[in-house]
């Protein structure tokens, strides 16, 4: 085979390590993009904060208003200042110099201070203030100053029946078998792990004294560790759960002989809500099975939800919607991005620098912090550009809730923004919106459409929220069953089969109609 060289012509999209960056700033939640602008203004020394710098240009300025011995103090904490953030960059400006650089730089930085210094100040409480000034409140509190939240520690079901254990007195060998039991207990408080196992795991810890350990110990310690608080902890069943919380009760409560055969005896017609073979079976009026249902209800089914406290989780949006002389306006949350700058003044020193190392090192970084910056514009257009098109697409439900919700696909706001399908995914992912109606994410904006019965559209949004509505509003003792939900919304023109119904009614955790009966 012959070769020969041939010359042809065509388009080819280069991921430039800048076009990188926005994609991978465009896809990451607020959250993340407050981690990676911490990164940045970390590793980089000519990105800075501009709140920062205008409270600190702020404070100079009320300093210079007082008196004249004030004004001398003030003057030389604020030449020590200047000096501490100097040398706090030429620290970094370090890995890429040498000491010469460091000199000149520390040359500079001593220029800056007064050379009147006050007669009962030295040179090191000079410095000393100049460094707690630069810090900006990082160094040591005051006595009027907070101290700042340091976490919380949070205890587990375990260590709280741990610590009920050991005021327990128990024997070494029933402390043993207790910390078996407790230790095999899920969240919910249940034991999750049969007795038998319990005892061989016991026996194989002591092998001198297996012989004594059996079967009736293990069953005496685990109804000692049942008398725990919470109530119904460490039992092996939902029945015996709600059972070890009604003998707790006082003997005299109402109707609690009948909830107790209810739940250790008939807990499948409890289950199926068979009301009425149940009353049979128990030898009571209906009137009478809602007071023992009302008992049963009362009861704690996950024990250790009691104890442990689950942590709230905070979702930051990242645009607000408001409506402003009659139109809803989009504006980005400030909380979420802060205002980034490049700091001039350190930028300004490659073209001073002596050794062309150091202005290499400055100018890389300048230009780094440009380019992040730039990102973070470029991310922050983007979005609100795709959430204005969603407000001014979705009017209806912000004027009048879920059931006004029009259907709406990714490729309807990439065609109306001119931008690709798979941006307008990745800016609508884990990104929310603040409303009247409450914080959304994105996502929930975007639904398909089934079609009416006079040939529009509605959205999969608005038939979930017609079905959340019809169940709110019905009979607790004849719930409406999925055809019927489907008759009641076809005759509103929206024709839904009743598998669509059931695949929605799913999808909101709403339980069937048998399911949803109750007496009370």
């Amino acid at each position: 085979m012959k070769q020969s060289l041939q010359l042809k012509m065509g388009q080819q999209l280069t991921m430039t390590p800048q076009l990188q960056q926005a994609i991978r700033l465009l896809q990451l939640s607020s959250l993340d993009l407050q981690q990676e602008i911490q990164e940045a203004l970390e590793n980089n020394p000519l990105l800075e904060l501009e709140a920062a710098e205008e409270s600190f240009g702020d404070n100079s300025g009320e300093h210079s208003n007082d008196s004249s011995a004030d004004s001398n103090d003030s003057h030389t904490t604020s030449a020590s200042a200047s000096n501490g953030d100097d040398a706090g960059v030429n620290d970094q400006l370090a890995s890429g110099s040498d000491d010469s650089q460091l000199e000149s730089s520390d040359a500079m930085a001593k220029d800056q201070l007064p050379d009147d210094l006050p007669t009962d100040s030295t040179w090191d409480d000079t410095y000393s203030a100049g460094s707690s000034s630069a810090s900006s409140g990082g160094g040591s509190f005051g006595d009027d100053d907070e101290m700042s939240y340091q976490g919380e520690t949070s205890e587990s079901l375990q260590d709280y029946l741990l610590w009920q254990m050991r005021l327990s007195h128990f024997s070494e060998e029933d402390e043993l078998i207790a910390t078996a039991i407790i230790e095999a207990i899920d969240e919910a408080g249940y034991l999750t792990v049969p007795l038998e196992d319990i005892l061989d795991s016991v026996s194989a810890t002591i092998d001198t004294q297996a012989e004594d350990i059996g079967m009736e110990e293990v069953c005496m310690v685990l109804k000692r560790v049942q008398q725990f608080d919470p109530l119904g902890v460490a039992a092996r069943s939902v029945a015996e759960c709600l059972d070890l919380q009604l003998k707790a009760l006082p003997a005299d409560t109402p109707w609690v002989s009948q909830a107790r055969l209810t739940v250790s005896e008939h807990m499948n017609l409890l289950a199926s809500r068979d009301y009425r073979t149940l009353a049979r079976k128990l030898k009571i009026q209906e009137g009478q099975l809602r007071e023992v249902l009302r008992l049963i209800h009362g009861l704690h089914p996950r024990p250790g939800d009691t104890v442990i406290q689950q942590s709230a989780e905070y979702v930051i949006p990242d645009v607000t919607v408001v409506k402003k002389n009659g139109r809803w306006i989009v504006e980005l949350n400030p909380e979420s991005v802060p205002k980034l700058r490049v700091n001039e003044e350190y930028a300004a020193m490659s073209r001073h620098a002596k050794n062309p190392e150091d202005g290499q090192y400055i100018r890389h970084h300048t230009q780094e912090a440009r380019w992040f910056i730039k990102s973070l514009e470029s991310r922050n257009e983007t979005l609100l550009k795709v959430s204005n098109c969603i407000v001014h697409r979705q009017q209806a439900f912000f004027e009048y809730g879920e059931e006004a919700m029009k259907p709406m696909v990714l490729n309807d706001v990439a065609e109306a923004v001119d931008m690709h399908e798979s941006t307008i995914s990745r800016v609508t992912t884990q990104k929310f919106m603040h409303t009247p109606r409450g914080v959304f994410e994105l996502k929930y904006f975007f639904s398909s459409h089934v079609s009416t019965e006079n040939g529009g559209e509605c959205s999969s949004t608005a038939i979930r929220a017609f079905i959340k509505k019809l169940v709110s509003a019905e009979n607790a003792k004849k719930p409406l069953s999925d055809s019927k939900i489907a008759e009641l919304m076809a005759a509103q023109g929206i024709q839904v089969a009743r598998r669509t119904i059931a695949k929605y009614r799913e999808s909101l955790n709403i339980p069937a109609s048998s399911q949803r009966k109750s007496l009370l």
